[in-house]
């Protein structure tokens, strides 16, 4: 399942010629030999960086087919996940429990989108992509309102972890909030063949449409998405790269303003970069596309040479170094319209007018070609390139100022300090609506997302972690934010029970109606639904696994402590200490 996506490090771009090319495609998530079957996410390796065993995968490719792999395993009382063509979610949710346990991958089960023209719906097998839906659907002159800003997702695991782009209009940025219909195959009774397709309409079956439009994979499988549709339109785009004074004071007002408006905040370079994005009419001029810089084809070696790089900077804890690359990375992105092509070439200056379908979402690397095969996604795990946590936060509208204020308090402590997520996309600001589904969020809300350094070794700690962990802290714990599901490390869930409130149990009645045995629960689902908190052990704070509160949580052998936030001294986090080792 997945997600919005990452947004990624660009300066690797800054390395490459310009020029049109595609790429080796990323592996497929499930490898299975005569011992059985690994799942893994795009990235590789999970929060825990443990493999993920299954005994089995099938591959339906109809409707009935996926009825009748989860009867077989409700019959044969198995364990089950979903898992996509591209799994992009960071946390473990497709992983199943036990050794027999059965994957149901949807990577086959993509052939039927029905657009309904006079209904303005279009109804898709899950195991479609977000790319191929969005060309059949401009294709019959129409357009699909919102979506997440990387097209590598199918569309059921898209809406399964609550996935957005970024609006305050209409029906919003969340893709959820556009659902009118799901069909779910759910475990039965033997009297009905033990499972079922269970068909839910908006305004019919709210109660359950509520809970399955953003499930986590926990209710049963998702077998076709319905959404609304409207008259195709085209998007004008325009980036002011700017200052970030009164960004607190501004962000609200461009929300509003901007149909499909974000902000790219770059803490350490006290930049921030407004895109002015509104719809125009289809018939005005314009072949613009979007071809997001961080999502782009890089070449393998360049990759390779960026992340040793990184190391380097890391291991010598060369904060200026970092800094350097921001500011090269910024003005990269500044020169080549982070990556927007007005006649889907080359950039050549604001405003950049295109289709709904070229601006929406991105991800040029995906996609294969013959031509070139020294190329690939940054974050390939086959080629050693880019490694990263990311953070996502979603706030209360009400929230919000107060956390900007926190941030920039720290930032103004030492700006250097926070180079270290400016290398990768600053921190992306965007905007979704309040939402009626039980795991979304209840109130319009503003949504943060920053990429940091991960470690090749899951004890070496990070230069200036203590800021991003402070940071990650200051979202989750003083301001109340609710976690992304699709993202995030492990402490980010904690408490996220609480924070739902009465909607965590409408969700899980719902869940006890539709899978009362569990099937399509896991150790790791269950972790994350119900923020658990495991016991702590030596270094558990350095991958996010726990909060700091005594030093071995962090690594005391190599000069990291747990001390407490510097402008939210409430939080715990492992800073370095030389002065303490000497001591010591």
């Amino acid at each position: 399942m997945r997600h919005s996506h990452t947004l990624h490090f660009s300066i690797i771009s800054f390395f490459v010629t310009i020029w049109t090319v595609q790429s080796v495609p990323p592996q497929p998530p499930v490898q299975c030999d005569q011992t059985g079957c690994t799942v893994s996410n795009a990235y590789g390796t999970w929060p825990d960086r443990k493999t993920c065993h299954a005994a089995n995968v099938t591959y339906p490719t109809t409707e009935e087919e996926l009825r009748k792999a989860v009867a077989y395993a409700a019959e044969h009382n198995l364990k089950v996940k979903t898992v996509t063509k591209f799994s992009h979610t960071i946390p473990k949710l497709a992983c199943p429990s036990g050794s027999d346990a059965l994957l149901i991958s949807t990577s086959k089960y993509n052939s039927v989108i029905e657009i309904e023209p006079d209904r303005l719906t279009v109804t898709a097998d899950s195991g479609v992509s977000l790319r191929e839906l969005i060309d059949k659907v401009e294709g019959a002159g129409f357009s699909i309102a919102t979506s997440s800003y990387w097209e590598g997702v199918s569309i059921g695991g898209l809406i399964s972890t609550g996935s957005h782009g970024s609006s305050w209009s209409g029906r919003g940025g969340s893709v959820h909030d556009h659902v009118v219909g799901i069909s779910l195959v759910v475990p039965a009774n033997s009297s009905e063949g033990f499972a079922k397709v269970v068909r839910l309409e908006q305004g019919r079956d709210d109660k359950l449409l509520n809970a399955v439009k953003v499930s986590l994979g926990v209710l049963g499988v998702i077998s076709k998405v319905k959404l609304s549709i409207e008259k195709a339109f085209k998007r004008s785009m325009t980036y002011n790269f700017t200052s970030d004074v009164a960004l607190e004071d501004i962000f609200m007002e461009h929300g509003k303003k901007f149909e499909f408006g974000d902000i790219t905040w770059y803490p350490s370079r006290k930049t921030a970069v407004y895109r002015y994005d509104i719809r125009s009419p289809v018939n005005v001029s314009g072949n613009g596309v979007n071809d997001f810089t961080g999502f782009q084809s890089n070449p393998i070696l360049i990759s390779r040479g960026v992340r040793a790089l990184e190391k380097g900077l890391e291991s010598t804890k060369n904060e200026n170094g970092k800094c350097t690359t921001a500011d090269t990375t910024l003005a990269y992105k500044k020169l080549t319209g982070n990556g927007l092509k007005n006649n889907g070439l080359i950039f050549t200056g604001y405003p950049v007018i295109g289709r709904q379908g070229k601006i929406q979402t991105s991800g040029s690397c995906l996609y294969s070609s013959s031509i070139r095969i020294d190329v690939a996604c940054a974050w390939d795990p086959r080629y050693s390139g880019l490694f990263f946590y990311e953070t996502t936060a979603i706030f209360p509208v009400s929230r919000f100022r107060d956390f900007l204020l926190d941030v920039k308090k720290l930032r103004d402590l030492k700006p250097a300090r926070l180079c270290g997520i400016d290398i990768y996309n600053g921190i992306l600001i965007r905007f979704i609506k309040g939402s009626k589904a039980y795991l979304g969020q209840t109130e319009d809300s503003v949504v943060i997302d920053f990429n940091y350094y991960r470690a090749d070794d899951e004890l070496t700690p990070r230069l200036n972690q203590d800021v991003m962990e402070e940071m990650e802290q200051m979202a989750f714990v003083k301001h109340g934010a609710k976690p992304h599901w699709g993202k995030n490390r492990k402490v980010g869930f904690f408490g996220v029970k609480k924070k739902l409130g009465p909607n965590f149990d409408r969700f899980l009645e719902v869940k006890n109606k539709l899978d009362p045995k569990k099937m399509f629960s896991s150790e790791w689902s269950d972790e994350i639904l119900f923020g658990i908190e495991a016991s702590k052990y030596d270094g558990c704070a350095l991958e996010g696994n726990c909060v700091c509160s005594e030093d071995r949580h962090c690594s005391p052998s190599k000069g990291y402590f747990c001390k407490q936030g510097l402008v939210y001294t409430q939080a715990r986090v492992c800073r370095f200490s030389p002065a303490q080792v000497l001591v010591a």
